[in-house]
């Protein structure tokens, strides 16, 4: 008999006799389970828990039990995320990436730092020209996060990537990981740009990574732990931030600033409408960026 489109027929032969029968979308798989509301039979990787027993996913799809689509029972972060097998992988791509950018300023020399690093306004005498921020090189308010010069710099900010990075991803999700670090370092990048001399170039990617100590501080505030540890690591971070010379201080308060108020959102939401102010969260945040790269574009080129 032929199978009518859009009604699977229960798999006959995968049962072997009285043996348990195969679920209905894998036959070579036999289970003892089956629908609670269309009685087929379904291995673990069909299942969708119901209030009583488990349903198939067509049944779900379709507006009965839950109601919900199968991705609903999906177990969450805190932030809503998707669990990931590795809550380590964005952390490691970013890692790689800050320290391949290292590798080619060693093979290049100053010329690579030169046009990739945070500069507001200056004349650039190898070019005869101005360059900056504010001549349009958007860009280095970007590229200056992943520039690093010496090896102190980048050991010091990428042991801190690996130290704060994983728990917050595993805690995030990947995705709100990826904005909460990039919103950061822009943060510390236009705070840079507003209140440094105009002609001071500075680089690295430690306004993201005092975003993600500010996260830590709201996450582990959310979840009522102890927040002694993390307070006198941001109070001694701090304290090296004003004391010690040559340290862009404008990058570390704008990317704690402003990770610590995007994180806020992020855990903080309420579980119906998580998306749609995580997504309002990080665009406020933008705004709030590019109003502050508007104003000093203004004051340096008006």
């Amino acid at each position: 008999m032929d199978q009518v489109p859009g009604s699977p027929q229960e798999p006959q032969d995968a049962r072997g006799g009285d043996g348990p029968q195969g679920c209905y979308r894998h036959p070579d798989r036999p289970t003892g389970v089956r629908c609670t509301r269309c009685d087929r039979p379904i291995c673990p990787d069909c299942m969708v828990s119901a209030s009583v027993g488990f349903q198939c996913q067509e049944c779900v799809r379709g507006g009965s039990g839950t109601g919900h689509a199968p991705q609903a029972t999906v177990p969450r972060t805190i932030a809503g995320g998707t669990i990931a097998a590795d809550p380590r992988l964005v952390t490691k791509i970013l890692l790689g990436l800050n320290v391949a950018v290292f590798l080619a300023v060693l093979a290049s020399g100053a010329e690579l730092v030169d046009r990739l690093d945070l500069l507001g306004l200056a004349f650039d005498p190898n070019r005869y020209q101005r360059v900056g921020v504010a001549e349009g090189e958007w860009y280095r308010l970007v590229t200056a996060m992943f520039l690093h010069q010496q090896i102190p710099h980048i050991a010091f900010n990428m042991l801190s990537l690996w130290w704060l990075g994983p728990p917050l991803e595993a805690a995030l999700g990947r995705l709100r990981f990826t904005a909460l670090y990039l919103i950061s370092g822009l943060g510390g990048s236009a705070l840079s740009y507003l209140l440094a001399a105009q002609n001071q170039p500075s680089l690295g990617a430690s306004g993201a990574i005092f975003g993600l100590l500010g996260a830590t501080a709201v996450l582990l505030r959310r979840l009522n732990y102890d927040m002694k540890p993390v307070l006198i690591l941001l109070g001694l971070n701090l304290a090296f931030t004003f004391l010690w010379p040559n340290i862009a201080w404008q990058a570390h308060v704008g990317g704690l600033v402003v990770g610590a108020a995007v994180a806020f959102g992020m855990v903080h939401a309420p579980r119906d409408r998580r998306a749609v102010i995580h997504v309002a969260t990080c665009v406020l945040a933008l705004l709030a960026i590019g109003a502050v790269v508007w104003v000093r574009t203004l004051q340096l080129v008006g």
